[in-house]
């Protein structure tokens, strides 16, 4: 499957942490060409095998998204939300949304009108309390079709634009996703030595319980975690921020330096530009959780720079998505036995 198809549907699939089983059974469809087992765990985690001698290594990207969910019901049918993960209040008045009710509901999100605000109010951002969810119909419908907690996915169509750069929402983290299935697809051609697991987690959004539990049960030698990072954007923090073009990888107390070498030398060989992320504490991804399971796994982040990060319009390059599964499938290839020794002379 090309990286754009496979993009394509898999965004447009709802995820919300911990209600990610419709996004998951479509990779784990997507997986299985390319690996001698693939399985959805008791969470909705995804983990396909590429059967090998050498290490035991996970690869991890997750495949929950962002979202809301319903806290009231209103009296004239409105709905009330929180978040399920972190959005930001700002991004949603006028946003179309999805209720997950006993019927699939198409809604909008909408505010008191900027006309009927007061001149304090107009001073101030809108918060979550001042928005709900309007679905066009009454309320004795909505409260037939509607209950509290009913999952809310944001809407935000895949969208091509110039330059190999595409828009979507959820491109945290199926993106990285996208990596590993190409990784998948040319590690098929070649010969290798390490036994790799190949990981789409759950709940990564509201704490990261499915790399947690996954990477609990196969026990690996040493992880390696793809998620995005920010990529370059007017006003943003110079030093927080990496080239939309070309991956990036993190340095830090989380990342483990022989592992980090090993693929900055991958990288060079290669002729693969590796943009240096320093990240002195913890990373908000996988890496942390996976980093402590059982005795300490010993650990990685590659990383893709995404603009516009948590909102509907994540933009990011498909050249640099490319790179990072070029790179992963060198990094891939070269693991063997003395990968083990390095670690733990």
């Amino acid at each position: 499957m090309q990286t754009e198809e496979f993009l394509r549907e898999a965004t447009a699939l709802p995820g919300l942490s911990g209600n990610e089983r419709a996004v998951a059974e479509y990779i784990a469809k997507a997986f299985r060409p390319w690996c001698d087992e693939v399985r959805i765990d008791a969470l909705n985690s995804v983990i396909g095998h590429m059967q090998g001698r050498g290490p035991r290594v996970m690869l991890c990207a997750h495949l929950d998204e962002i979202g809301l969910m319903v806290s009231r019901i209103e009296k004239d049918g409105a709905l009330r939300i929180r978040n399920v993960g972190g959005v930001d209040p700002r991004i949603l008045p006028g946003m179309r949304v999805t209720v997950y009710g006993k019927e699939k509901l198409m809604g909008v999100i909408g505010a008191k009108a900027p006309h009927l605000l007061t001149a304090e109010e107009r001073k101030k951002n809108y918060s979550r309390d001042d928005l709900f969810i309007d679905l066009g119909m009454s309320a004795e419908r909505v409260n037939a079709l509607v209950q509290v907690g009913d999952c809310v996915a944001l809407e935000g169509g895949f969208t091509a634009l110039l330059n190999s750069r595409f828009a979507s929402k959820t491109v945290d983290d199926r993106s990285c996703v996208a990596i590993l299935l190409r990784t998948m697809e040319q590690l098929s051609k070649i010969d290798i030595h390490a036994d790799l697991y190949f990981v789409a987690s759950c709940q990564e959004e509201v704490g990261g319980y499915g790399a947690m539990t996954a990477g609990y049960g196969m026990h690996p030698d040493f992880g390696i975690v793809l998620d995005v990072t920010h990529a370059k954007t007017p006003g943003a923090p110079e030093l927080e921020v990496y080239d939309l073009d070309s991956p990036a990888a993190a340095k830090g107390p989380f990342i483990h330096p022989y592992l980090r070498q090993k693929l900055a030398e991958i990288a060079k060989e290669n002729n693969i530009r590796l943009q240096d992320e320093i990240v002195p504490r913890y990373t908000s991804t996988d890496t942390d959780d996976i980093n402590i399971l059982r005795g300490g796994v010993p650990s990685i982040l590659l990383e893709l720079p995404v603009k516009y990060m948590h909102t509907s319009v994540e933009l990011f390059d498909m050249h640099a998505l490319k790179e990072c599964a070029r790179l992963l499938t060198a990094y891939c290839a070269a693991i063997d036995n003395t990968w083990r020794d390095e670690l733990w002379t």
